[in-house]
Formats: C-alpha cells, structure tokens, sequence
C-alpha cells in the first residue's frame, strides 16, 4: 500500500501544477506589437510591449511611455519625447493619448478625441 501511495502523490502533484499554469496564459492584446516602420527613417512608429511600455518615434523624436487597455482602448500615459528639431517632418504621434485597433491599423487620437493619424501593424 505505501509504494502505490507514493506513485500518486507525484501524479497528483503534477496535475495541479499542470492545472494552476494553465490559468497563467492569458490571450494576448490587439494593442501588442509594433505599429509603423521602425526602421524607416523620418516615418512614426510604435512598440507596445506586453508589460504595458510603449516606446517608438514621431519621425524626429524618440518616444517612451505606458499605455493601459480596457474594452478596445489604449490609453497612452505622458510620452517622454527627445526634443529635436527636424524640419519637414510631422510630428503629430507625440500628441497621442488614445488607440483603437481598425482594420489592421492603429487608430491614435488625441486629449479631445480626434483622430490624429494612424499606423499599419507591422508584419
């Protein structure tokens, strides 16, 4: 009785520790990944990590931050941003504060709302 007793208490140990992990995968958020062409210069782009960090460019600027989702938002905290000057560039992604995915694309907008520009899910 005791050797088929100490067969089942690893079994059912690993049972548990199988069941616990599982909870522990959570689906990924449609916000993760990186939005624009990083390595275009003079182009906007963003990186949201998993661990709720955003960092990317304007164009000119580097850009870091954090960003929250709920429901189909993101929400941008304050971006830190260089300050560089960069004539002819448009550097409308510093203003951003929230996000929605449509279509493939990130849909930013600003403190009011408005939609300032967008940016396709990088392959």
């Amino acid at each position: 009785m005791k050797q088929s007793r100490f067969r089942v208490v690893p079994a059912v140990i690993a049972i548990a520790l199988l069941a616990a992990l599982s909870g522990c995968s959570a689906p990924t958020s449609p916000f993760v990944g990186t939005w624009g062409n990083a390595g275009a210069a003079g182009q906007p782009s963003l990186v949201l990590s998993s661990d709720g960090t955003v960092s990317g460019t304007d164009g000119c600027n580097s850009l870091t931050g954090t960003w929250t989702a709920s429901n189909d938002v993101a929400t941008f905290g304050a971006l830190a941003s260089t300050l560089m000057a960069c004539p002819g560039t448009t550097q409308w992604l510093g203003g951003a504060s929230t996000a929605k995915v449509t279509g493939g694309q990130l849909v930013v907008s600003d403190a009011t709302g408005a939609k300032i520009g967008t940016l396709p899910k990088a392959p």
